[in-house]
């Protein structure tokens, strides 16, 4: 099956989000139901899928409640405050690629006081752009010593994201996902989950940071979610890797074999580098797939895209 989609301008977040779909969204989008009501991003994270979605309501949901309230506190204020803000940050703590003195500095008055907006400066110093709380839900991601900085390419993404959320329907929501309001939903709606990955090391896998892990108990909570999903004609698609680095994800395989859905293998992989510590290089090494629920709309002009 040829899957494409014509060309345009895709908004892409300000966040180095581990598991981001930015990669992948001119494979992605072409997939999703072409007339949508109400979009929901289950699994938001740096709302790279959510925010280009074409829908006349977008729902952006993430259970890390503090990345919520930064993105509802960009909603809301003024772009010339909020870059006014980074800048301040920056100068009254003097960040900068080498002061990790600094860089702590901020990161203990962002525990203390939690400004959404110090939050972001944090990650934009932080090692590889990257949001990790422990268990007290201080913000501990080491410093990005010579790597990570208020670059001119974060800056120019911030400030297209803050005026798309501005400009867009969209509501940030905080809930586990199984907890979403899913009532509100009808057949003319549409649910996009990309949640942890069970056979993967993404940092909030583990449970142990103050916030829901993920482990076979959510996965299977997932599943069952998207059965139902499903029989109220609801339409999803599921992001997930069915094999990586030499592990399968059986409880995945074993339910795809009972239900009759589509399931799409992408070209592209992307996460061969996407954790430092990873000892398997092999790009080749995740099989990820998009399983859907429908019939994705069918073009011709781009992507060729394997369904098994």
């Amino acid at each position: 099956m040829v899957i494409t989609k014509n060309k345009f301008e895709f908004v892409y977040s300000p966040l180095n989000y581990i598991g981001s779909k930015k990669k992948i969204l001119d494979q992605i989008l072409p997939l999703f139901p072409e007339k949508i009501n109400i979009f929901v991003d289950l699994f938001a994270g740096g709302c790279n899928v959510g925010i280009n979605s074409d829908a006349e309501k977008i729902y952006c949901n993430d259970n890390l409640s503090f990345l919520i309230e930064m993105y509802q506190h960009f909603q809301k204020t003024d772009t010339t405050e909020i870059l006014q803000h980074i800048k301040n940050q920056i100068n009254t703590f003097r960040l900068s690629l080498e002061n990790e003195e600094g860089y702590k500095n901020l990161r203990n008055h962002y525990n203390i006081l939690k400004n959404p907006l110090d939050l972001f400066v944090l990650i934009a110093f932080s090692f590889n752009h990257q949001i990790r709380f422990n268990n007290s839900h201080e913000f501990n991601n080491p410093f990005g010593r010579l790597r990570s900085s208020f670059n001119p390419q974060m800056k120019s993404n911030l400030i297209n994201f803050i005026q798309n959320i501005k400009t867009k329907n969209i509501e940030f929501t905080n809930y586990n996902f199984e907890n979403f309001e899913f009532n509100i939903l009808n057949e003319n709606d549409f649910v996009y989950c990309d949640p942890p990955y069970l056979i993967t090391t993404g940092t909030y896998n583990d449970g142990k940071r103050g916030f829901t892990g993920w482990n076979e108990k959510q996965e299977y909570k997932l599943l069952n979610l998207l059965e139902k999903l499903h029989q109220s004609n609801i339409k999803f698609a599921l992001s997930n890797v069915l094999e990586h680095k030499g592990k399968k994800n059986d409880i995945l395989n074993d339910w795809l074999s009972k239900n009759d859905y589509l399931c799409i293998q992408f070209i592209k992989n992307h996460y061969a580098n996407a954790n430092y510590q990873t000892l398997v290089r092999d790009k080749d090494a995740s099989k990820e797939v998009l399983i859907t629920n429908y019939t994705p709309p069918q073009n011709k002009e781009k992507e060729i895209l394997t369904l098994f």
